[in-house]
């Protein structure tokens, strides 16, 4: 059947006219067609600018565009990630904090003396050999347990040492004993402090137990320091092999720490108080803990409407080596929030009344992307060894104390143990004394990791304190005030209370003002966007459209030519083997078929219809057969060198 005369036309059409667009065979085509489409105005001015000075012009103008574009962009995509802070007040009523509070001196010091009886004839030996002073024989109750004689055995191993002008010598002052220092010298004070006199030196020794050459010094420029340092170092080698049980009792109970209690104006006791044992300041006593159920709140600002007590120190059994000031040390906290009052914690003195004003804010913050804080810490990959709402200090605690377990075998006294460990003793690891210091002074370093592995949290409450103190009680009252303290507590105490064994407190909001911190974006995805077509628009005259057009040409259509012609190029090679060669020459029949480009014709501008039938042949070139020769412009011949497999399908018919 004879072709229809419009499938004819429209075979002729496709296989003389160039193809276009995304179906052009080559990427310089493809490019071409974009610019000469494109809705982006300097794109196109570069390829139909007349001239090399104006074709020039157009391309900086275009490349300065792109660039300032992809620096705006980039500025808007930082500043998508900032937070703004918002701060909110509100008036209301507020729920009361936790208040802790703890006696400085952990352990009744008269219970405690036959544990401590070979530790303290120790401590007092090496006073009267470095400043020439005793307090006499005093008679020392052997321990009923079996540790203190492994414990003089071990005073001797870590005797205190008396280094003789940072030379490799040094004397014991226990024995009087001159040994070489093996090992690396740590100067545990600032080197601001100077006692004057380099011989006034002294500090102890710790080695590795597995092997006697690793050894470290630690000397101190104040003998106070070293002989604290050194005491407190086997007080918690002894604590650690203690039950927590003969602990408890051994410390402080409710009725011996608190004398008087008022909270909001009404009468409170020790029902309204939960403790909890602290491994360094021994039992500790929190108000308000909530852990009945039940959190008390204030609805009135002032020292009458907050918590009011008198504590009772009992400064003459205090441990003279362990502590060296009196008082009590109290922590404000929330009621999910372990009270590290040893790290934070507010000392009140005796003998004064000490007011602390209190003002309330919560703080947010904004997770990830906008900042490295966490939310719950489940992210963290820290065990949390207290029990307690997640914090900083918690996860650095826990993570020292698990390396501790992992490198020293054994936990360190004054943090919650890990599950299946046991604290360190001298007894069963002789190695951990050496093992804790050495893990310790990288942990400061920071080459634990723990400050790396450990996050802020996100949200977090904080009660800002301010002190004031007063004599307490005055000179007129403290008479009759004593008197009547005495008689309260008289048959507990059995001895006529002194002053200096006073100490008053209140707690209490200096005002109801709740104030809120939190963080907001600064941006939202609508106003990022609005922001991007604004650059596009100013810069490329640029629309959504343009940019699913750049998407299509640049990656999809470009994508599309390349896997083409290795396609077409892997067809044309297996057809070459299967014919046993890879492929004939090109007859001169071919080469006549074929178009060419008049060597004439090449230009910066675009010649016109006119102009090019004014140009000459090329010399040395056969004359052009049907089709003419294929001068770009004229478009009457196709511009690639092959043709589309659909056009050569339409063709033969």
């Amino acid at each position: 059947a004879a072709t229809a005369p419009g499938k004819k036309i429209t075979a002729r059409l496709k296989r003389t006219l160039p193809v276009r667009g995304p179906q052009a065979p080559t990427l310089s085509e493809l490019m071409r067609w974009y610019c000469l489409n494109t809705n982006t105005h300097g794109c196109r001015r570069i390829v139909v600018s007349r001239g090399r000075l104006r074709r020039l012009l157009w391309i900086v103008l275009t490349l300065s565009a792109v660039g300032l574009i992809l620096w705006q962009c980039a500025e808007l995509l930082m500043n998508y990630y900032s937070a703004s802070v918002s701060v909110t007040v509100q008036f209301q009523k507020l729920p009361f904090p936790a208040v802790t509070i703890c006696n400085i001196n952990p352990y009744k010091y008269s219970a405690m003396k036959e544990y401590l009886s070979e530790l303290d004839k120790e401590t007092k030996k090496a006073l009267e050999t470095f400043y020439g002073f005793s307090e006499g024989k005093s008679k020392v109750r052997r321990s009923v347990d079996d540790w203190n004689s492994t414990g003089s055995d071990f005073f001797q191993q870590i005797p205190l040492l008396k280094v003789e002008d940072f030379s490799r010598t040094a004397t014991e002052l226990h024995s009087g004993q001159k040994r070489k220092i093996e090992g690396s010298v740590f100067h545990k004070d600032s080197s601001i402090v100077n006692s004057g006199d380099s011989n006034d030196i002294i500090g102890f020794q710790l080695c590795d137990a597995n092997n006697s050459s690793e050894c470290a010094l630690y000397t101190f420029s104040s003998g106070v320091n070293a002989i604290q340092e050194w005491y407190k170092l086997h007080y918690m080698n002894i604590m650690a092999q203690i039950p927590l049980e003969t602990k408890e009792k051994l410390s402080y109970s409710a009725e011996d720490l608190l004398l008087t209690c008022f909270f909001d104006g009404l009468s409170c006791d020790k029902r309204h108080f939960t403790r909890f044992h602290h491994p360094l300041h021994g039992n500790c006593y929190t108000f308000n803990s909530g852990e009945s159920g039940t959190i008390l709140s204030t609805s009135t600002g002032g020292s009458e409407y907050g918590l009011q007590v008198v504590l009772y120190i009992d400064e003459a059994d205090y441990n003279p080596f362990l502590v060296t000031s009196t008082g009590a040390k109290i922590m404000v906290h929330d009621q999910n929030e372990y009270p590290f009052i040893e790290d934070i914690g507010t000392e009140i003195e005796t003998a004064a009344a000490t007011s602390i004003g209190m003002h309330f804010t919560q703080s947010r913050k904004l997770s990830k992307p906008y900042s490295d804080c966490t939310e719950t810490g489940a992210d963290i990959p820290v065990e949390n060894l207290y029990n307690k709402s997640y914090s900083l200090q918690i996860c650095l605690h826990s993570c020292f104390q698990k390396a501790m377990v992992d490198s020293c075998g054994c936990a360190q006294y004054a943090q919650p143990l890990p599950a299946g460990a046991e604290y360190c003793n001298y007894k069963k690891n002789p190695n951990w004394m050496y093992c804790y210091y050495k893990l310790h002074e990288k942990f400061v370093k920071e080459q634990l990791g723990c400050q790396q592995i450990c996050k802020d949290a996100c949200s977090f409450k904080e009660w800002a304190l301010t002190t004031s103190i007063a004599q307490w009680p005055s000179i007129v009252s403290e008479d009759w005030m004593l008197r009547v303290l005495s008689w309260d507590k008289g048959q507990k105490l059995n001895k006529k209370l002194n002053k200096t064994d006073l100490a008053n407190l209140m707690v209490f909001y200096k005002d109801l003002n709740e104030r809120f911190i939190s963080e907001n974006p600064a941006n939202t995805l609508v106003i990022l966007l609005s922001n991007f077509g604004g650059q596009l628009g100013l810069w490329m005259s640029c629309s959504v459209v343009c940019v699913i057009e750049i998407v299509e040409v640049f990656f999809i259509d470009s994508l599309s030519i390349v896997l083409r012609r290795q396609w077409q190029r892997a067809k044309k090679w297996w057809s070459g083997r299967q014919r046993g060669g890879p492929g004939k020459a090109p007859q001169a029949s071919d080469v006549e078929r074929q178009g060419h480009d008049n060597p004439v014709c090449i230009d910066e501008d675009l010649p016109t219809f006119t102009t090019a039938l004014r140009l000459p042949l090329p010399q040395d070139s056969p004359l052009p057969r049907t089709p003419p020769p294929n001068y770009s412009t004229l478009r009457l011949e196709t511009a690639f060198t092959e043709q589309l497999p659909d056009t050569l399908e339409l063709s033969q018919h």
